[in-house]
């Protein structure tokens, strides 16, 4: 039988033994539990920014991305047209040869600058040595009439000769004078030089060399064509107008010119009063108002033509592209220019229709606005997101 001594130390060993056991256990639990990161390394918050797309002018222009500027006149107001740039009457000039002859020096190429009466080329030709021989033969036939004329003076003041006489002579020498004038204007008109064996080819106005066919050493016939010369800045805009608008536009309404680089103000300033026998169509010509630097004749772009009566009333709303409108979220935005690149803002749109959009609220007028390439600040706007 066991002593009561050796029951209690057998006792005290396996209460040592159990409390062993239970703290190990705890050790090892808190060392395989993992470590909660403070709040301030989960990450940066970014639900207090407005979002924004960032780009540059350059990126614009290279990505295609046309800008519009806002201007009041919802969906029925705004008449959309397609539009071309046409030089004024007075900004193209086509140069001609005035005579026959043989092309033998060309001061001008293809895209050169050129002032108003500057020599582009030089012909020479049989024709100018006629006119020079005529222009010559008039002005000796002048002083031959003057110094007839001056003798009849002093023989009629010396009671020589009668007065039938000296009106002869008057008569003679203003026959002279005349000729010799007209001799003179052609030989001008045809612009023959000093020599009086070249004719010179000049510019009427200024501007660039925008077509040449004029070749050194051919052969020319009067009337052909050897250059043509356009002033960039003389120029308009004549947009087709279907009938039905064409009753509302009239001169003085407001315009916008919409290119690849952003929108020009315009201003209506003649509509035909006839259709077009081709196109069924009336044209509106635009005078251009604001900077032209954007436009080239030949250029095809868009007009938004906005009739007076029709805007009174509506300068809270605005026609758009379909295209200027993305959704983002579910909710229908436009991106509004900033200074370093676009805002998306959500608006509220209206009736759809022509490929235009009416917008009810949101924007104001003056708002500048992509219209073209919205989708590819949409697709920025995406990525930025995915980013944060």
């Amino acid at each position: 039988m066991m002593s009561n001594d050796r029951k209690t130390l057998l006792t005290a060993v396996a209460v040592s033994s159990l409390l062993a056991a239970g703290v190990g256990a705890f050790a090892g639990k808190a060392l395989l539990a993992p470590k909660v990161a403070p709040a301030a390394e989960a990450g940066e918050d970014h639900a207090g920014e407005k979002p924004h797309v960032t780009i540059t002018p350059e990126r614009i222009a290279a990505d295609g991305i046309t800008l519009m500027t806002l201007s009041g006149g919802g969906l029925d107001a705004a008449v959309s047209a397609q539009a071309t740039v046409v030089a004024t009457p007075h900004g193209a000039a086509t140069l001609a040869a005035r005579a026959d002859g043989a092309i033998v020096r060309i001061n001008k190429r293809l895209g050169d600058p050129v002032s108003a009466g500057e020599v582009v080329a030089v012909i020479e030709s049989r024709d100018a040595a006629a006119i020079s021989a005529e222009r010559s033969a008039a002005a000796a036939k002048v002083v031959a009439a003057r110094q007839a004329l001056a003798r009849e003076r002093k023989l009629f003041d010396a009671r020589i000769t009668a007065r039938q006489d000296l009106e002869a002579a008057q008569a003679a020498a203003a026959i002279a004078e005349a000729e010799l004038g007209r001799a003179t204007s052609a030989s001008a008109a045809a612009g023959v030089s000093g020599n009086g064996r070249t004719l010179a080819v000049t510019s009427p106005i200024s501007g660039h060399i925008t077509a040449s066919t004029a070749t050194l050493g051919a052969y020319v016939t009067a009337g052909s064509e050897l250059f043509r010369v356009a002033d960039p800045d003389s120029i308009e805009i004549q947009a087709a107008l279907p009938v039905s608008d064409a009753q509302r536009v009239k001169p003085g309404n407001p315009a916008v010119v919409e290119t690849a680089n952003g929108s020009v103000p315009a201003i209506v300033r003649s509509v035909t009063p006839g259709l077009d026998a081709e196109s069924r169509s009336a044209t509106a010509v635009l005078a251009v108002t604001g900077p032209s630097q954007m436009l080239t004749p030949g250029q095809a772009l868009r007009a938004r033509i906005t009739p007076r009566n029709a805007a009174t009333g509506a300068s809270d709303r605005f026609a758009v592209p379909d295209e200027a409108v993305q959704s983002v979220n579910g909710a229908d935005v436009v991106f509004v220019r900033t200074k370093a690149g676009f805002e998306p803002r959500p608006v509220r749109v209206g009736r759809r229709g022509g490929g235009q959009v009416e917008i009810i609220s949101g924007v104001r007028a003056g708002d500048q606005i992509a219209s073209k390439g919205a989708f590819l600040l949409k697709a920025e706007l995406g990525k930025g997101e995915a980013g944060h």
